[in-house]
């Protein structure tokens, strides 16, 4: 297949460039910076607002898979030019290109669209995606962890010193990136779930309570950590103050507490894909522990 890939270079892009490129398919990758040439891969010089570019990389793709998005941004604009005009974009280029299959990675936030900026653009998004796209389908990953993420990764900065802030008390569910990048792999050239909306996870009936997931990344760190829920009012005070001091680059935002107060992150049993297309094969303690490893291996802890 040629498959075309928005967000190639970051996180869940870059492992699920390697899974295409090892398992043989060529690739166009979006990117906005001068990439190293590589084996099957046909880097495109764009961003999501360059409709030229985003032609470019659909031309000729078999399937795009759009994993770019903005998870951070200033206001509501910002979150609304990357998540929903971008996704237009995309959209309109891969109809010009007669694409067959659309996979669209959205978020678990966009079921709870009122709670933040950020679940509102995403759930804008989906709607442009179903108003009529190619034969798509969206899938909703929960909380994404693996080699190279820098998000989950405050988590296992926070369990090296033994305490792990958390929000007030709720479930969350889990997926490692390879998992993940497998399934979206799978539905890139699967017509059986066009129309779809799934909701993979690491198999965990009803998830993880953020006191469970805190211990489990304690063992895979080797600590035994203390979670520490922290009240809502005290978070976004903690927010203001990461904004002042981060800036640009603050983890913690205002419009991230909005939606990590919600209580129930967990993937619904109803959306999972069907087992006999895909399930979860990498154990979540196995693969906190390699996230572990990564990390030290390179430095980050």
């Amino acid at each position: 297949m040629r498959i075309a890939i928005t967000g190639a270079t970051g996180f869940v892009g870059s492992t699920l460039l390697d899974l295409a490129s090892g398992e043989g398919h060529a690739a166009a990758a979006l990117t906005r910076r001068e990439q190293a040439p590589r084996s099957g891969v046909d880097w495109v010089r764009g961003d999501l607002a360059d409709r030229a570019g985003l032609r470019e990389l659909c031309a000729g793709a078999d399937a795009v898979i759009h994993v770019a998005g903005v998870v951070n941004a200033p206001d509501a604009a910002g979150f609304h030019a990357g998540n929903v005009e971008g996704t237009r974009n995309v959209l309109d280029a891969a109809r010009d290109g007669g694409v067959a299959h659309f996979v669209h990675v959205s978020s678990l936030a966009a079921r709870e669209p009122s709670l933040s900026h950020y679940g509102q653009s995403k759930h804008a998004a989906e709607s442009l995606v179903t108003a009529g796209g190619p034969g798509w389908v969206i899938v909703r990953p929960p909380a994404v962890y693996g080699p190279r993420d820098t998000e989950m990764f405050e988590l296992f900065k926070a369990a090296k010193t033994g305490i792990v802030p958390l929000p007030p008390p709720g479930r969350t569910s889990m997926i490692h990136v390879g998992d993940l990048s497998r399934l979206l792999l799978i539905l890139a050239r699967d017509a059986t779930q066009h129309g779809a909306v799934l909701e993979p996870d690491d198999g965990r009936e009803n998830g993880w309570s953020h006191a469970e997931m805190a211990r489990a990344i304690g063992t895979a760190m080797g600590r035994r950590v203390r979670p520490v829920h922290v009240p809502a009012a005290l978070l976004r005070l903690a927010a203001r103050g990461d904004r002042m001091m981060r800036g640009a680059g603050a983890k913690l935002t205002p419009d991230r507490v909005g939606y990590m107060l919600h209580p129930d992150w967990t993937a619904r049993a109803e959306c999972r894909p069907p087992r006999a297309l895909w399930q979860a094969e990498i154990d979540t303690g196995e693969g906190l522990a390699e996230t572990a490893r990564w990390y030290r291996a390179q430095g980050w802890l």
